[in-house]
């Protein structure tokens, strides 16, 4: 029998109804009132105009919304004089000025602007998963979206750009075509500087004009680099701000490259935008595997009782990839693995993963416990940490470039294209478990997962079975982020016949097997989370400040002393140097296994 999925999400694509109670219409506040919400749909049949002077007793609150005063209501029926107020309104043919307060059939427009639109990010990222967000209906009805950046181009070779780019899900290709000419068709281009304001209220009348007089909200993607971000932020928030709805900024890392750098940053940012505007992305925290982990855990009886100190004996984060910085070397080269990935990635995944049981759901309440684990990890030390560069290498007849043969690249760079680390967090749940790090460039495969390797059981009776290795009977659970995304569990199993031999099976549930439904790119997620305003996946400020605080002080002592990084192949498994560290702590990795 196939299981019935249990959903209660409250994302666009759910069935919950969009209209509220009429009691919640009544102002509880001030029973005086009745309240117009500013984004709840209206019968379309209906059009409102704020007009002053036709409705002396309608006034503008402010979150947008119109509140109409109401007398006399102790012998008169309420929705009889609400009635009454809506039978004189003006329709919308009839006014042509979109000065004063408009809502056309009671919604909302959305303008998304992708700000450094002719990057790379932007055409194989951000515009292919705002198409596929409108394929699968989880965009507003109204939006607009808007390229911008310095290149001159028109709407037609814009959207040329982006036809590229785009593809349909792979389970669901029915009307792809007729789909993405009617995407493009809502994509347009406007040229200007990134820290001209001129260039932004030229920008500004131009979303108005395609907002047409509807409550406008707006969201600014800033795929630039992040030398220009205060400035662009400055510019959008004083010239492109939306007047009515609300107005929210996409910030891509990095955030800064150390503690100081990072909290100037987040000061200049908050100068033109309050902290619930900002919406820091790391789009491993959209990947589907990492958002199932609190589901894994919080959802399943048979886990949460393990997740601790009790019975897990080691965590290991293992983020790999199976080529070099070939054309982002010089950008590389200033930041270096542990800051791309370390302090970001693997350190959001690490939060996710131990955070205790939050009060609720709510973005706030999950943050609030992710900061807690990053405030209670112990600082890291040098001697805890091995770094690596790849050189270059000839397999099978092929010539593979070392780090440094990069032109962008410094010949006497020491800049890690390789780290492994160890890190502790001090509290009572995880106290004494090492959570191990590794990530690299140019190793033998391409990963991203978790692992779990559980405790010994004690007294074992089959461990004359495994012979002295008693590694081989450990259980463990790896949660393979990409690619081919699985969840599995390692038991020891007897082996089928009449002897008493066994072997270590896996227990696997493997998406594309269990799942016929394309599983969506982390930028869907999160380009719709930040449209409908969620949270839970984006970093925040305090959040940011205590990852810097842990990685900081390492990251500085490796650079004022110079430490030389251990050379390895391209394509090999990467320094020896990260299995004395795992050995160290009694830790074998679990990506190197016979089985693996």
């Amino acid at each position: 029998m196939a299981a019935t999925p249990i959903s209660v999400s409250s994302h666009c694509c759910s069935s919950s109804s969009p209209y509220p109670n009429l009691s919640s219409i009544w102002s509880r506040q001030n029973p005086n009132y009745f309240i117009f919400p500013a984004t709840s749909p209206k019968p379309k049949s209906a059009s409102l105009q704020f007009n002053s002077n036709a409705f002396p007793t309608v006034v503008s609150m402010q979150d947008g919304s119109l509140a109409a005063t109401v007398a006399g209501l102790q012998n008169e029926a309420p929705l009889k004089k609400l009635k009454d107020g809506l039978t004189s309104v003006t329709p919308p043919k009839e006014n042509t000025q979109i000065s004063n307060f408009v809502v056309n059939d009671g919604k909302s427009t959305t303008s998304i602007t992708v700000v450094g639109a002719s990057g790379d990010l932007a055409k194989k990222k951000i515009f292919p998963a705002l198409f596929a967000l409108y394929y699968e209906d989880c965009l507003p009805e109204h939006f607009t979206i808007f390229g911008y950046a310095r290149s001159k181009m028109t709407d037609a070779e814009l959207r040329n750009m982006v036809s590229k780019t785009l593809t349909c899900r792979i389970d669901k290709r029915e009307n792809c075509d007729e789909k993405m000419e009617q995407f493009l068709q809502r994509c347009f281009y406007h040229s200007g500087q990134y820290d001209s304001q001129e260039n932004f209220a030229e920008l500004d009348k131009i979303l108005k004009e395609h907002e047409a007089g509807r409550i406008s909200n707006r969201l600014f993607y800033l795929s630039i680099p992040p030398n220009i971000f205060v400035d662009a932020v400055k510019c959008a928030s004083l010239s492109a701000s939306a007047s009515a709805g609300w107005t929210r900024v996409i910030v891509e890392k990095p955030f800064g490259r150390d503690s100081e750098s990072s909290a100037a940053l987040t000061k200049s940012l908050k100068q033109y935008l309050n902290e619930d505007q900002i919406f820091r992305i790391d789009h491993y925290l959209g990947k589907e595997l990492v958002e199932n982990l609190s589901v894994l855990r919080f959802s399943n009886l048979i886990f949460e009782p393990l997740w601790s100190r009790q019975y897990i004996r080691n965590v290991q984060l293992i983020f790999s990839e199976d080529f070099g910085t070939e054309g982002r070397g010089g950008y590389f080269d200033h930041y270096g693995i542990m800051r791309d990935i370390m302090q970001n990635h693997l350190l959001q995944i690490l939060a996710l993963f131990a955070m205790e049981t939050p009060v609720s759901l709510d973005a706030e309440d999950i943050r609030n416990e992710k900061v807690k684990v990053l405030r209670s990890m112990r600082p890291i030390r040098v001697d805890d940490v091995i770094i690596g560069q790849y050189k270059s290498h000839t397999k099978g007849g092929d010539s593979y470039p070392g780090y440094t043969d990069d032109k962008t690249v410094l010949k006497d760079s020491l800049t890690p294209t390789f780290a492994a680390a160890a890190l502790f967090i001090d509290n009572a749940r995880w106290d004494g478990v090492p959570f191990l790090m590794k990530a690299g460039k140019a190793l033998h495969d391409k990963r991203a997962e978790i692992r779990v390797q559980f405790r010994h059981v004690p007294g074992n009776l089959y461990n004359r079975n495994f012979g002295t290795d008693l590694d081989l009977a450990t259980n463990e659970l790896v949660i393979r982020v990409q690619p081919d995304e699985a969840i599995y569990l390692k038991i020891n199993n007897k082996v089928p016949g009449l002897g008493m031999r066994l072997d270590r099976s896996n227990l696997n549930l493997l998406y594309k097997a269990r799942y016929s439904k394309e599983i969506p790119d982390a930028y869907e997620r999160l380009l719709l989370d930040a449209v409908e305003g969620e949270r839970r996946l984006f970093i925040r400020s305090d959040e940011l400040d205590a990852a810097w605080a842990l990685f900081t002080p390492v990251l500085k002592d490796l650079e004022e002393k110079k430490k030389i990084p251990e050379y390895y192949p391209y394509g090999s498994r990467g320094p020896v140097g990260a299995h004395y560290l795992a050995a160290r702590y009694n830790v074998k990795w679990g990506d190197l296994g016979v089985d693996e």
